[in-house]
């Protein structure tokens, strides 16, 4: 059974720090490449950053770039630390894999944590 379970979550003010755990476990035909995604209330889900774990090849989205970094302590935990946290930031992230290519593109995942919530005020 496949599972990611993201952790890390919580309520910090505007320009603090959040660090994102993602464990995954299970028989994962293509976990190659994991990613976050984020989604606020009322809006889409969208893609976050994205790493191969393999090569090492990260992607992030421009929302973030220079302020998240996405790593792996190994082939089943990535991490998503982000910095200089907006309030614009504030949403439910989510952990993906086994994409059927390695993108920002929230449907090319097939499998999907249940999320943390990350809260950041002004």
């Amino acid at each position: 059974q496949v599972q990611l379970v993201e952790s890390g979550g919580g309520s910090v003010q505007a320009g603090g720090s959040l660090r994102l755990s993602c464990a995954a476990s299970g028989l994962i035909p293509n976990r190659k490449c994991i990613a976050w995604f984020r989604q606020a209330p009322g809006k889409e889900r969208e893609g976050v950053a994205v790493i191969d774990t393999l090569g090492g090849y990260t992607l992030y989205s421009a929302s973030v770039k220079g302020r998240f970094t996405i790593s792996q302590d190994n082939a089943n935990t990535v991490y998503l630390q982000m910095n200089s946290l907006k309030p614009e930031d504030t949403a439910d992230y989510y952990c993906a894999t086994d994409p059927t290519r390695c993108d920002l593109n929230r449907q090319a995942y097939r499998y999907w944590g249940q999320g943390t919530q990350v809260t950041v005020s002004s």
